[in-house]
């Protein structure tokens, strides 16, 4: 009997949660996804895979979870029959390790974004997923996030005109002992934050790129880096003439926002990607301007509370595997652009499925509880 026959059939018996391990416990896991897991109301922690004992020990009594569980335990977890899925938080590069045995035993993964840290690595977990009875979803938890929802019906109505451009600054200065600097690009600003306004140009243009026209990175001397390109400014091109930039950076002081701009309008968001506060949006159409404010939700929990819906319900989640290989796509373009010094012609990629007004979730803000060891590498 499948995961989802399993869950269904305790539905009689008052059972409506699905039961997760969170997969590495690090700062995005700890601040931001597990304290909001009670409160989705179809979701529960049942158990925790970490190779820091103490931090498996701490989180354990603060979330009343007894089961904890070594990485190298992993296929040990999947068979015990404790939980349905998986939400996995573990370093990029990793995250096939876990994800494909997982979907191999039946079990859901929802993935923190990139996918993996190449199109093969993500093809592969997608693979999986396809000779599965499990889902996969890639957490964009933006594709779930109100104000989000609402550039892209501004959009697809018609309010802008037609696209003309997109352009973006999203950076954060990093401390030189965080382990994401430790770890080359696959850890850096291109992989870790990248894939907001790659994934932002995909949705809010409703296209898949065609060509990485330019790329360029610097790497600041007195930064603490020892080495690690800390800021990456990027050019891509659309179908229609339509062009995209975005700059990414370890370096600059926190910055986070976007401007789409048409033929008769504009809309700019600042915070664009972040979560927390409220989301803001100032919207011009011809000589009109107009600002919103939209609360801040939950956006972590959110995307879980879909996700387990479409587990419960047995429907196939969006965004999927599919979203998760084209932003990689994107970034494997920008690699070679660097390497070569050239203008780079990405393959050709066609989205099935893209986001839907119907997908918006406004759970409660949550309170962010002390973390433990969250910077640790170990997870």
């Amino acid at each position: 009997m499948s995961v989802v026959s399993n869950i269904t059939s305790a539905l009689g018996l008052g059972k409506t949660k699905v039961r997760y391990a969170i997969v590495g416990l690090g700062d995005i896991s700890q601040a931001s996804m597990m304290p909001g897991v009670a409160h989705t109301g179809n979701s529960e922690i049942t158990a925790l895979v970490t190779d820091d004992p103490e931090k498996a020990r701490e989180l354990g009594k603060m979330y009343g979870v007894d089961a904890t569980y070594r990485y190298d335990q992993f296929d040990e977890l999947l068979g015990s029959g404790l939980i349905d899925a998986i939400y996995l938080a573990t370093p990029n590069w990793r995250h096939a390790e876990f994800a494909i045995p997982a979907l191999k035993a039946g079990i859901h993964v929802l993935s923190e974004k990139p996918l993996e840290i190449s199109v093969e690595k993500a093809e592969a977990i997608r693979d999986a997923e396809r000779a599965s009875s499990a889902k996969l979803m890639v957490a964009y938890r933006l594709h779930f996030e109100p104000s989000t929802l609402d550039a892209i019906r501004r959009i697809r109505s018609g309010e802008l005109g037609d696209l003309v451009a997109f352009t973006s600054c999203f950076t954060q200065k990093v401390d030189p002992d965080n382990h994401r600097v430790k770890n080359g690009v696959t850890a850096g600003p291109l992989f870790d934050m990248g894939p907001y306004p790659i994934n932002a140009t995909r949705y809010l243009f409703g296209a898949e790129p065609i060509e990485v026209v330019s790329a360029a990175t610097t790497r600041h001397a007195d930064s603490g880096f020892s080495d690690l390109d800390d800021t990456f400014a990027v050019t891509l091109r659309f179908p229609g003439d339509k062009l995209a930039q975005f700059t990414v950076s370890y370096y600059a002081n926190n910055v986070d926002s976007l401007t789409i701009s048409g033929t008769k309008g504009s809309i700019h968001m600042d915070p664009a990607y972040g979560f927390g506060d409220a989301m803001e949006q100032r919207v011009t159409i011809g000589d009109k301007k107009s600002h919103e404010s939209f609360k801040p939700t939950d956006q972590f929990g959110g995307e879980m509370r879909y996700f387990s819906d479409c587990i419960l319900e047995d429907r196939d989640p969006e965004p999927d595997a599919e979203e998760g290989i084209a932003d990689l796509r994107v970034i494997e373009g920008v690699l070679e652009s660097l390497k070569t010094g050239r203008s780079v012609t990405l393959p050709p990629s066609h989205r099935s499925r893209r986001i839907s007004a119907e997908q918006e979730q406004t759970l409660s803000p949550i309170k962010v509880p002390k973390l433990v060891n969250a910077a640790s590498p170990t997870g």
